[in-house]
């Protein structure tokens, strides 16, 4: 068992949530992941900040023959999304540190050949707009367009019928992204990846909250492979 403290327990929860929603692709897959990673025991061995993020990463079996192996995918997600190093990665997904590196390094270049969809933005900032366009398309996808506010935003969303939305969460005076994609969703289902600066909000657990939440700012690592796990739909844990 680990000797993660409480305190560390309660910092890491939220984090931990997002790791398991990204990883699935769901938001009651993913906190039932976490759940399960609670009643089951943490791994001993593992220091208290990383101890959650093993637990849950442990209970995924590895899976062959896919573009990116469910191994890579944790890997990806925990020095992309979550910031960890590669050292403590190495430790979650109980992996020695060189086939960490050599697992990190081949998933990094299969992300690169991933096919491309139609992406559809929702940010108020035109500057923010333009660079996430541009790490967009970086990543090899295709930016239909650029919403600034809720109702222009349903409306694109219905004449564009986009594979993949990127929201921001706070609009300005243009309303409120999450209001926006609830709307969109009620006539399409589309994944949608949340951006805030503010993550912890919607990483609690309370009511219906998003799968796919990355912080601002964030780098096109992060990005592309939390369009991978949304286009993909996740890991199927059986």
């Amino acid at each position: 068992m680990s000797a993660v403290t409480q305190g560390e327990l309660v910092r890491t929860l939220p984090y931990a949530r997002r790791y398991a929603r990204a990883l699935t692709g769901s938001q009651p897959r993913g906190d039932a992941l976490v759940a399960q990673a609670l009643r089951t025991g943490l791994p001993g061995g593992v220091p208290g900040p990383i101890a959650l993020f093993a637990g849950v990463s442990r209970l995924v079996p590895d899976s062959e023959g896919e573009h990116i192996t469910a191994k890579q995918r944790q890997l990806l997600l925990l020095t992309a999304l979550e910031d960890l190093s590669i050292t403590d990665a190495a430790l979650a997904v109980d992996l020695p540190l060189a086939e960490a590196h050599r697992r990190l390094d081949a998933a990094r270049e299969a992300l690169r050949s991933v096919a491309a969809t139609d992406v559809m933005v929702i940010e108020d900032e035109p500057i923010i707009a333009m660079d996430i366009r541009q790490l967009v398309e970086a990543c090899g996808h295709n930016v239909v367009g650029v919403a600034s506010g809720e109702s222009e935003a349903v409306e694109m969303a219905r004449d564009l019928r986009p594979g993949l939305i990127l929201a921001d969460v706070n609009l300005g005076p243009g309303g409120d992204g999450i209001a926006a994609v609830q709307r969109i969703l009620r006539e399409q289902e589309t994944p949608v990846i949340f951006v805030t600066a503010y993550p912890e909000r919607l990483l609690t657990a309370d009511g219906l909250e998003p799968a796919f939440v990355i912080s601002k700012p964030f780098e096109p690592v992060a990005l592309a492979i939390a369009t991978y796990q949304a286009v993909s739909g996740g890991l199927s844990l059986g």
